[in-house]
């Protein structure tokens, strides 16, 4: 079964649809600020400092962890806080530290795994995540396998984490 074409001015009614199809398709995207990107685009983890300047854009997907790690500025102690991302932003899946201190979760129900204790809160959803990083707890940012030193990078300063689809 072959595909049946008239023509019309000299062009056949083929390529005539393909062409309209292909200015729909174009004028669409520009409508849709950016094409097929705007509507597939995958998932990707942004950080901006205070001023709103983008210090790190990283893909991630909804398997992919992303970890601040910071030392606990009274206990010294290692505190490992586990989101993942989700269409509506960070989804604070686990807390992991080694003691007790101010700000930790002393009252909660944990459970203790390797010599660290394990907090699993309700689900929460933050649009966007503030954090403020400093010397002293020496912030990082671990996106899957690449870890950053989110402190350096935001001169000890203010920073948002933030879901977007680019």
């Amino acid at each position: 079964m072959g595909v049946r074409t008239s023509s019309i001015g000299g062009k056949t009614l083929l390529a005539a649809v393909v062409a309209a199809l292909a200015t729909l398709a174009v004028v669409g995207g520009i409508a849709l600020g950016g094409g097929a990107d705007a509507v597939t685009g995958g998932q990707t983890l942004v950080v901006t400092d205070e001023d709103g300047s983008e210090l790190l854009a990283a893909p991630v997907d909804d398997e992919t962890e992303i970890v601040i790690e910071y030392t606990h500025s009274v206990e010294k102690t290692l505190v490992r806080d586990v989101y993942v991302p989700s269409d509506d932003g960070l989804v604070m899946t686990r807390m992991a530290f080694s003691s007790f201190g101010a700000g930790l979760p002393s009252q909660a129900d944990v459970t203790e795994r390797d010599g660290r204790y394990i907090y699993e809160p309700p689900s929460a959803t933050y649009e966007t995540l503030h954090l403020k990083t400093g010397a002293v707890a020496d912030h990082d940012l671990i996106v899957g396998d690449e870890r950053y030193d989110i402190a350096a990078m935001s001169d000890s300063g203010a920073v948002e984490l933030t879901i977007e689809r680019r």
